[in-house]
C-alpha cells in the first residue's frame, strides 16, 4: 500500500503574504430589505452596507451624488469671503500676486490650477515651488524674502503654509498680506495669515471635510470666478485639474469630492487643455465605458477610472515633483499650445522610468537592511525606521509604502541630506497616526508635517537614535501585536459561478472608488490554482478555478508585485477586486488579487493531531476511506476506493499519485474535476472529526 515516504514529490509551501483579513459582518435581512427598496441587487446592497449606507435616502445620496443639496463653501469655510475680497482686491488693483505651491501632484495641480483661472480673472501673478532637494516642504523664509524683493503684494500657499508660522510671520512683518490654503493636519498655533483655508478647520459633518489641496483651490478660484461674474468656460479646466489632483493625492472620494470627480472622470477624455491630453496620451489611458445606471441599459459617456489616474497619470506627475523640475508639469498644465504639451508630457514619461528604476534599487536596499538588522525587532519596536546614505528623497515615500505592504507596521524612511541632518518620509497603519507620531518627537526634529497616513521630516543626524527610540515608545501605546500585520479589508464572499459581467456591471454604480471609498473586495474559499506563471517586474498570472455541482468555473488573475510568494500553493483562499480585460475586441472580467491565505480546512496537513485522522466517505455512491498520514518529511492526504486504489496528495501541489502501490502510481493532475471532488469530499469528511 501507498505508505513509505514518497520524498520526490513533497514541496515546501513557500510563505505567503503577512496579512490580517477583515472580513465585513454580513447582514443578509437589511441587505435583502435594503435591494427591495432601492432595485439593486442583495450584494450590492450588502456592500452599501458595508459602507455605512442603511437607508434608501444615504443610497440615493450615494449612488447620485449630484442629488446632494451643497451648503455654499462661504458658509463652511469662516475665512473664505476674506480670501475672495483679498484676491478681487489684488486684481483690481493690479497688485502682484505670488502662489507658493508643492512638488507633489496635489501641490502641482493646486497652482497650475489657481495660475490659469488668476491669469484668465486678469490677475498678476506667478508662482514658486520651494525645491524638495534642497529645501524640503512648504514655504520658507528664502521664498518670502524673494517675493518681497520682486514686488509680490499678496502671497497665496497651496497644498502647505499651516505649518509655517515663522515664514507667514516673516512675511506679515515685511507687509505682505498671506492666504492660506492648506489640508494638512492643523498644528497647535496657526500661523498668523489674513486668511486661512483649511478643511480640518471646518465642521467634521461638511461636505467639504475631505477636500484635498487641490480641493481648497478650486473651491477658492470657483467663489472668486463668481464674485466677479467670470465663471463662464473656466469651470471645465479647473474640473480637470481637481480630478487629477484629488485622485492622485488620495483624497477620500466621499462628498463633494465624489460629485466633482465623477463629473471630471467624464471630462478629463474631451479636456480642453493641452496638458491633459498630451499626458492622456502619452500614458497610453484608454477611457471606457462609463458606468450604466441600474435601471437603464444606455451607457453614460466614455470616461476616466481612478485607476487611469492613480497608476498612470498621476505618478508621470509625481514622478517630475519627486526626482526633476515642477516647471515642467506647471507648464504642461497651463499652456495652450498643445506642441509644448506634448514635449513637457514626454519628460514626464522619461522621468517616470527613472523614478521606478531609482524606486526598485532602493526598496531592494532597505529590504536587505531590514532583513538584516532590524526585522527580528518589529514585534517590540513595532515601528520601523530606516535610514541610508545615498538615497533619493524624492522617492522614499514610495519605498516606505511598500514596506509597509511588506511588514505591516509604519515605517519612518530617511536619507541623509549632508552629514549633520537626515531627511524622510512616513507612511502608517490604520490604527497609528503618522501626524501624531511626528508630534510626539517635536522636540527631536526638525521641520516636520503631515497627516494621519503619511507624512514629512527632517532631523539632526545625532538624533537618530533617540528618535527611533521616541517612535517605538508612541508605537507601543497605540498598537498591539496583532496590528502589526496590513490589513486587508474584505466585503463579501462570492463562488466564481457568480462572477460575470452582470455583477460587474452592477459594481459600477460604486465608482469613482479611491479612499474612503475603495473598490469592493470579494473572497473565494479553497479555490484551485491551475495555472500560473511569473510575468514582467515579478507580477504572478494565473488562473483560478472552483468546482461547483461537478462543473468547474476558471476565470484569469493577476496577482501584483507578488513575485516572492511564487510558486502559490494548489490550494488557496483568495481574495480579489474584479477588473475588465479588453483585449482583441474580446472584454472579460479577471481578478486583481488582494491577498491569499491557506484555506482554514487544510490546517489537518500543517498541524496535525497527536491521533491518527480516519475517515469513511460516500462520494458518487461509491464508499471511501480516507487519512492523514506522515510520510518521513511531511503530511499527505490518502484516499482509497473500494477497488484497493489510493489517491494521494501532499499540501500544495496540483500533482498528486494514483495506484495500487507507490512503486507502479501514476502521477495526476488533482484540478481535474474528478479528482479535486474526491479529494473535497475526503478533506470535509476529516474537517468534520478535526472540530
Amino acid at each position: 500500500m501507498l505508505d513509505r515516504p514518497v520524498t520526490e514529490i513533497v514541496k515546501p509551501i513557500k510563505r505567503l503574504p503577512n496579512q490580517r483579513w477583515q472580513i465585513a459582518l454580513q447582514n443578509p435581512e437589511l441587505a435583502e430589505k435594503l435591494a427591495n427598496l432601492t432595485n439593486l441587487s442583495p450584494i450590492i446592497s450588502q456592500l452599501l452596507i458595508n459602507r455605512g449606507i442603511e437607508t434608501p435616502e444615504a443610497a440615493q445620496a450615494f449612488l447620485n451624488p449630484e442629488s446632494l443639496n451643497l451648503p455654499s463653501p462661504l458658509e463652511d469655510f469662516p475665512d473664505l469671503a476674506m480670501s475672495v475680497e483679498l484676491l478681487e482686491s489684488a486684481i483690481a488693483h493690479q497688485e502682484k500676486i505670488a502662489i507658493c505651491g508643492d512638488y507633489d501632484a496635489d501641490g502641482m495641480t493646486s497652482t497650475a490650477l489657481l495660475l490659469r483661472s488668476l491669469r484668465a480673472l486678469g490677475a498678476n501673478v506667478d508662482y514658486a515651488i520651494p525645491s524638495r532637494m534642497h529645501e524640503g516642504y512648504g514655504i520658507n523664509n528664502r521664498i518670502v524674502e524673494e517675493f518681497h524683493s520682486e514686488g509680490v503684494g499678496l502671497i497665496l500657499t497651496v497644498d502647505n503654509g499651516i505649518s509655517a508660522f515663522e515664514p507667514i510671520a516673516r512675511a506679515r512683518e515685511l507687509g505682505l498680506k498671506v492666504i492660506i490654503t492648506d489640508h494638512h493636519d492643523i498644528p497647535p498655533k496657526l500661523p498668523p495669515a489674513n486668511a486661512i483655508l483649511n478643511p480640518k478647520l471646518i465642521a467634521e459633518s461638511s461636505p467639504y471635510r475631505g477636500v484635498a489641496g487641490v480641493g481648497v483651490a478650486y473651491i477658492l478660484a470657483v467663489c472668486l470666478a463668481q464674485q466677479l461674474g467670470e465663471l463662464k468656460g473656466l469651470v471645465q479646466p479647473m474640473l480637470a485639474l481637481f480630478t487629477l489632483g484629488t485622485i492622485a493625492d488620495l483624497a477620500p472620494l466621499t462628498g463633494v469630492n465624489r460629485r466633482w470627480v465623477k463629473r471630471g472622470l467624464k471630462l478629463l477624455p474631451k479636456s480642453t487643455l493641452p496638458g491633459v491630453q498630451a499626458l492622456i496620451q502619452v500614458a497610453g489611458v484608454q477611457a471606457s465605458e462609463g458606468e450604466s445606471n441600474p435601471k437603464s441599459q444606455i451607457p453614460n459617456p466614455k470616461s476616466l477610472k481612478p485607476e487611469d489616474i492613480g497608476f498612470r497619470l498621476g505618478p508621470r506627475i509625481n514622478a517630475i515633483g519627486r526626482i526633476g523640475n515642477p516647471q515642467t508639469v506647471i507648464e504642461l498644465l497651463t499652456t495652450d499650445d498643445m506642441g509644448l504639451a506634448l514635449e513637457r508630457a514626454m519628460q514626464c514619461e522619461q522621468i517616470n522610468i527613472q523614478r521606478q528604476q531609482m524606486c526598485e534599487e532602493i526598496e531592494q536596499e532597505a529590504i536587505a537592511l531590514v532583513e538584516d538588522l532590524y526585522v527580528k525587532y518589529l514585534q517590540k519596536d513595532r515601528v520601523l525606521v530606516v535610514v541610508k546614505d545615498n538615497w533619493h528623497h524624492g522617492v522614499i515615500g514610495i519605498v516606505a509604502s511598500r514596506l509597509v505592504e511588506r511588514y505591516g507596521v509604519p515605517v519612518f524612511i530617511g536619507t541623509y541630506e549632508n552629514d549633520s541632518i537626515i531627511r524622510g518620509s512616513a507612511r502608517g497603519i490604520p490604527e497609528f497616526n503618522v501626524f501624531a507620531a511626528l508630534e510626539y518627537c517635536r522636540d527631536l526634529l526638525g521641520k516636520f508635517g503631515g497627516h494621519k497616513a503619511a507624512g514629512g521630516f527632517s532631523l539632526p543626524a545625532d538624533n537618530l537614535l533617540s528618535v527611533r527610540s521616541r517612535l517605538s515608545e508612541f508605537a507601543n501605546q497605540c498598537l498591539e501585536p496583532q496590528h502589526l500585520k496590513p490589513l486587508l479589508k474584505i466585503d463579501a464572499q462570492a463562488n466564481l459561478n457568480h462572477i460575470n459581467q452582470e455583477l460587474y456591471q452592477q459594481l459600477n454604480i460604486f465608482h469613482p472608488c479611491g479612499i474612503e471609498n475603495p473598490d469592493p473586495v470579494f473572497w473565494t474559499a479553497n479555490a484551485q490554482i491551475i495555472e500560473q506563471k511569473i510575468v514582467g517586474k515579478g507580477h504572478i498570472k494565473l488562473t483560478v478555478a472552483q468546482t461547483i455541482d461537478n462543473e468547474q468555473y476558471k476565470i484569469k488573475a493577476i496577482a501584483w508585485r507578488w513575485g516572492d510568494y511564487f510558486p502559490l500553493p494548489a490550494r488557496v483562499d483568495v481574495a480579489y477586486k474584479l477588473r475588465e480585460n479588453s483585449f482583441n475586441g474580446n472584454t472579460t472580467i479577471e481578478m486583481e488579487l488582494a491577498g491569499v491565505r491557506l484555506p482554514s480546512q487544510f490546517s489537518i496537513f500543517f498541524n496535525p493531531p497527536t491521533t491518527k485522522l480516519r475517515a469513511n466517505f460516500e462520494y458518487k455512491q461509491r464508499q471511501y476511506t480516507c487519512g492523514v498520514y506522515h510520510n518521513g518529511v511531511g503530511s499527505e492526504l490518502r484516499v482509497k476506493n473500494s477497488e484497493g486504489k489510493v489517491l494521494v496528495m501532499q499540501p500544495g501541489d496540483n500533482m498528486g499519485l494514483l495506484g495500487i502501490n507507490r512503486q507502479d502510481a501514476q502521477k495526476v493532475n488533482l484540478s481535474l474535476p474528478q479528482y479535486d471532488g474526491i479529494v473535497q469530499a475526503a478533506v470535509q469528511a476529516l474537517s468534520v472529526l478535526n472540530e
